[in-house]
């Protein structure tokens, strides 16, 4: 893994020159390409993408059918009109938040549409991850010793 972070007043004055076209701000540069591949190399499962794009098409008619632009949308969710674009269209790069909280908004029920048994189920699930174990460890291999 390579790192390069370099700063304004550390840049060669030809290369801060040709460079202060593009930015105005600090240049730090990650390269971590090694360790985390990009958004656009992961693949989802097909249900995984079916799911997204069905979420996003009921968020996309909640919203026409309240009448309320992407703009009207974007500033209740406090995102932007680009984001709210990818959410409608079923982007798994989307944050989760983002669409829970824009899916709230143009009022489309993403668990249940009582409040009291969401609750209830948020209740019951936190009760079962307490008695499960913190973390999941695959089991260890019995060990041969019959030479």
């Amino acid at each position: 893994m390579e790192i390069f972070i370099a700063h304004q007043d550390k840049i060669p004055l030809t290369f801060h020159k040709m460079l202060h076209k593009w930015l105005a701000k600090p240049i730090i540069c990650l390269f971590m390409e090694h360790i985390l591949p990009k958004l656009s190399d992961r693949v989802a499962s097909r249900y995984a993408q079916e799911a997204l794009l069905l979420l996003g098409q009921r968020i996309r008619a909640a919203r026409i059918e309240r009448k309320l632009t992407m703009d009207e949308t974007s500033i209740r969710a406090g995102i932007s009109r680009a984001l709210l674009r990818r959410i409608e269209h079923g982007d798994p790069g989307s944050a989760i938040g983002s669409v829970f909280e824009v899916a709230t908004v143009v009022g489309v029920s993403l668990f249940e549409a009582d409040r009291g048994r969401l609750t209830s189920q948020l209740h019951h699930a936190t009760d079962r991850l307490t008695l499960l174990p913190a973390s999941a460890r695959k089991g260890s291999k019995a060990v041969k010793d019959d030479f």
